[in-house]
């Protein structure tokens, strides 16, 4: 994962691509998840890593996401 500090380094066009490779792999984990645990073949560990993997994932699409909108002064 990328710190926060990078992305400040980094062109709003690598971000965008960043921005849409880290939302489909957050929504490959949603589905990974929801299999393991429908078919109840994933034992708690493995899901709770891929839950924490995804959290950061989320947290790191939040950060691309209000590094590319701009400000508004109301």
């Amino acid at each position: 994962m990328n710190a926060p500090t990078d992305i400040a380094m980094k062109t709003d066009d690598v971000l965008r691509i960043e921005l849409e490779v880290f939302r489909r792999e957050h929504r490959d984990l949603d589905e990974a998840i929801a299999a393991l645990v429908a078919r109840g073949t994933g034992d708690q560990l493995t899901i709770q890593r891929l839950k924490k993997k995804k959290l950061r994932l989320k947290d790191m699409i939040a950060q691309i996401e209000d590094r590319l909108t701009p400000d508004i002064i109301a």
